[in-house]
């Protein structure tokens, strides 16, 4: 009775008259055994019986005589099997169309679509299929490609101080944990520059950092090798390191440099966040718009390097200005093209992984370790919160101190000026973060979520006449993704600069949000 009946020749000359169509939308919707047999008009001999067959029998498994995969019309003529069956050629989904498919492939697609909701469903794939593919495109403007990375990693190999060119005897930043120098390295005929980073005392961290794969806010690091250092370069902060002339005693200093680790990163440092802060009090003032625009784009880079930490189960115990890095973007963006270079986006990096692992930033009061100890989840973790909140104030140019988030001190939290239109939305996000509840506390994740609101909306002025509903962010989210793709479509028509880091972001943005993201995340900012 398992036998299916032969199929005779007179049933599989009717086959050649069928449509393709017919065939392979059985093929595809139907996987049973016996779908040859229904595609012909002949009947399964025990479709019920065969119908609760289990499944999960391998092929192998089955009897030798049983059909492996449904008949087709193309096997019945003898014909390739890759030019007809459905699952070598399926239709196109709307990530691979693009404006050169031949109209035979788009009809294909078209075909099933049942009027302009259908239509409408295809266009919203096709905008976020783009969306993605330009994102990815811009990130590898910003930060390179992945395949020369790998190069430049094997091309260092081996290498040291001698295979290098020191471009500058000063370190061009100096952040809490290392010197980083400006060196040149010759490759394919060409000259790159990269940062070399010198460890101070203690504070190496290339076991942690080495595993913590690319991301575009965090440091990378493409060599390694251990050597005396040369003795042109200043170390500040060394006793009777910048009272020695470096002429006429190089055999003397030589012998007394350390022999230490040094790290190659193809990002250069041109300042670390503290500095920049410190010396943006005129422009917060001058520009208060700009300058707190800026800081919601650089805590947003914060937010998004520490995800990226969680992910691998990696902390960063010690954030704090003096450790975040600011590089220069290849290319100013095309609106700030030719005003002074301090209202320009740089791009920011975590580089200090020393404390991850088994280190815990010191306690201040007994107070605060109770209350750090009480917490259920891992006080690695929980300080990033609480170092996103503070990063909030010092960037702002309020004075806060440990005590004072923590409430032990004060009940309340210092207050942050109305400036410009980002100055509430950052004090609720401080509040959020710095809450002594960890239940009413937001997650890392949380907060760059609220920052991406607070750079490219939805405002609340959207939700004045209309009531708040899941369509109506839906559709906000929909017609901004499109006005965001002609935008591109319009810049690249004209200048034809490279895209910004700032757009980037706002690509990642926009790729990812969902309607059910942007209610949850308005009802906590506009609460």
């Amino acid at each position: 009775d398992l036998l299916p009946p032969p199929l005779p020749k007179k049933q599989l000359q009717r086959a050649e008259s069928l449509p393709e169509q017919g065939p392979s939308q059985h093929c595809r919707g139907d996987p049973t055994p016996w779908a040859g047999s229904i595609l012909y008009g002949i009947p399964p001999a025990h479709p019920r019986h065969e119908e609760e067959a289990p499944s999960s029998i391998p092929p192998w498994d089955r009897p030798s005589w049983g059909p492996k995969k449904p008949l087709t019309k193309s096997q019945s003529l003898g014909e390739p099997v890759a030019r007809s069956s459905p699952q070598k050629a399926p239709s196109p989904s709307p990530a691979e169309l693009t404006f050169g498919m031949v109209d035979r492939e788009l009809g294909q697609l078209l075909q099933p679509l049942e009027g302009p909701a259908g239509v409408c469903g295809v266009v919203l794939g096709c905008q976020a299929a783009a969306l993605a593919r330009l994102s990815a495109r811009i990130q590898e403007e910003l930060v390179g490609l992945e395949e020369r990375q790998q190069l430049l990693e094997a091309e260092l190999a081996g290498k040291s101080w001698a295979a290098l060119s020191i471009l500058d005897w000063e370190p061009c930043c100096e952040s809490r944990d290392a010197w980083y120098f400006r060196v040149g390295f010759t490759f394919e005929q060409t000259q790159l520059v990269f940062a070399a980073k010198v460890p101070k005392p203690g504070c190496a961290s290339l076991g942690v950092q080495s595993s913590l794969g690319a991301h575009c806010s965090i440091q990378r690091l493409i060599g390694r090798f251990t050597d005396r250092l040369p003795w042109e370069l200043v170390l500040p902060g060394i006793p009777g390191e910048q009272s020695q002339s470096r002429s006429g005693e190089e055999p003397a200093r030589l012998a007394t440099r350390p022999i230490l680790q040094v790290l190659i990163s193809p990002e250069v440092p041109y300042q670390t966040l503290a500095g920049f802060v410190k010396g943006s009090h005129g422009l917060h003032r001058t520009s208060p718009g700009h300058y707190e625009r800026l800081a919601c784009l650089l805590l947003l880079q914060v937010c998004m390097g520490l995800e990226h930490l969680r992910v691998q189960n990696v902390g960063q115990g010690d954030l704090c200005p003096e450790n975040l890095l600011l590089v220069q973007c290849p290319c100013p963006p095309r609106s700030q093209q030719g005003k002074e270079a301090s209202l320009s986006l740089p791009r920011l990096l975590i580089s200090n992984f020393f404390k991850v692992k088994d280190k815990r930033r010191p306690c201040s009061t007994s107070q605060e370790q109770d209350w750090t100890e009480g917490l259920t989840a891992p006080p690695s973790l929980v300080a990033d919160e609480l170092n996103v909140g503070m990063l909030i104030y010092q960037i702002l140019h309020v004075d806060i101190s440990l005590e004072n988030t923590l409430g032990f001190r004060s009940n309340r939290l210092p207050e942050i000026p109305s400036l410009s239109i980002y100055s509430t939305g950052l004090k609720r996000l401080a509040v959020l973060l710095l809450h002594r509840d960890p239940c009413k506390r937001v997650s890392v994740e949380q907060a760059r979520s609220i920052l991406q609101v607070l750079l490219w909306g939805p405002r609340q002025e959207l939700f004045a006449r209309s009531k708040k509903t899941l369509t109506l962010l839906r559709s906000w989210v929909e017609v901004k993704r499109a006005l965001l793709l002609l935008k591109f479509a319009e810049n690249a028509a004209g200048a034809g600069a490279s895209p910004s880091l700032e757009e980037w972001l706002c690509c990642q943005y926009f790729k990812e949000v969902t309607e059910h993201t942007l209610y949850q995340v308005t009802q906590a900012l506009y609460a």
